[in-house]
Formats: structure tokens, sequence, C-alpha cells
């Protein structure tokens, strides 16, 4: 019997923001990403449109080895993997295509950023944040449900998935290694992100 799963990537680099939320929340993590290979090549989430521009953030493709990532020499993170159906796997996968076919109509959520500080709602149609996107993938798939405000779900909150963790240390050091987890058209399903108009 096939395998399906997805991979939540979950980091804390040393930007002003991620040092911020950490102080504020006290989390270990700062950032989350979804990918739906192990080797995270195809891997999704809400940040800087431009490296070095902190104040533009929107849907983005995302390597640990480009951007912002780039510069860090130790990237402390997590990767767990969350065995789903394969009804659940194919709807995460239509929904990351929705997201990258229109990724132009996609923000970072900076207002509900502030109100989840103070665990107030606000969410939006066509803002997230980071982790808000993860967890609207597995919301909306049908994986699962925290019961609360997506935009108060923060990076460390995904660690009370039902998930196994496969790797945890510096994300920079992930060398590739065999997916041991089938899917179904693995490739069928991607296309790079469009370039963003300005």
């Amino acid at each position: 019997m096939e395998k399906y799963c997805l991979y939540i990537v979950l980091t804390r680099t040393n930007t002003v923001m991620s040092k911020l939320i950490q102080f504020v929340k006290n989390d270990e993590y700062t950032h989350a990403a979804i990918s739906l290979d192990k080797e995270l090549n195809n891997m999704y989430g809400f940040g800087r449109k431009n490296t070095y521009n902190p104040f533009v953030g929107r849907f983005r493709q995302e390597k640990v080895d480009e951007g912002l990532y780039k510069f860090h020499k130790n990237l402390p993170g997590v990767i767990m993997e969350v065995e789903v159906s394969k009804q659940q796997y194919k709807k995460a996968k239509g929904l990351l295509n929705h997201f990258i076919f229109n990724s132009n109509l996609y923000k970072y959520n900076y207002k509900g950023l502030i109100h989840s500080l103070f665990n107030k709602a606000e969410c939006s149609e066509t803002r997230f944040l980071c982790s808000e996107f993860v967890y609207y993938i597995l919301k909306e798939s049908n994986i699962a449900d925290l019961d609360i405000s997506r935009n108060l779900v923060r990076p460390q909150s995904l660690l009370d998935l039902k998930g196994k963790i496969i790797y945890k240390g510096n994300l920079k050091n992930i060398k590739s290694q065999n997916n041991n987890c089938n899917s179904i058209e693995r490739e069928s399903f991607y296309f790079p992100l469009r370039p963003q108009s300005n």
C-alpha cells in the first residue's frame, strides 16, 4: 500500500522579526513552510519578496540554500513528516497549485502578525503569515484542525500535529536522501513560480 506524506519545515532565522517573535512568544521556531517531497525541492511558504527588504512579503518558493537562508551558516530547524491519505495529499497539491498559479494575489499578513502577538484573530482571504499558510493547507485538506483562528497558529503550534520528526538540527547540513514516501504523479503537479510583476 502506497504511503502519502507532507513535510512541515520549521526554522529560526536571525532576523529582527524572528528575534521579536522569539522574545514575545518564547518560541524555538519562528518560520514555517510546507513541502510535498522529503528533499524539500518544492517547499513553499510566505516570506520576504526580496532578501534585503523585510517590509514586502508574499507567497514564494523557498530553498534552504537561497534567499535569506543563504546567509545563515547555521539554520536551526525541524522537518516533520505527516502521513496523510491519498485524497488529502491530492487536495493539498491542488491548493498549492492554486497559490502557485495565483501567487501575485497573495501577500504577507503583517496586520495579522501584530494581532497574533496579542492573541487577537485577524484573517484575510489574500494575506497569510507563514504558519497561517501551512495551517490553511492542512485544514482545507482535512488533515488538521487546531480549532483556533488561523493567524494565531504559530510555527511552534505545528509541533502539536500528529507527525514524526525526521530531522532536527542545522538544516544547512541536510543531504539528498532517498524518499521512502511515494507520491502520486509527483512531478506533474509542480511548476516553478511565475515571475512577479511590479
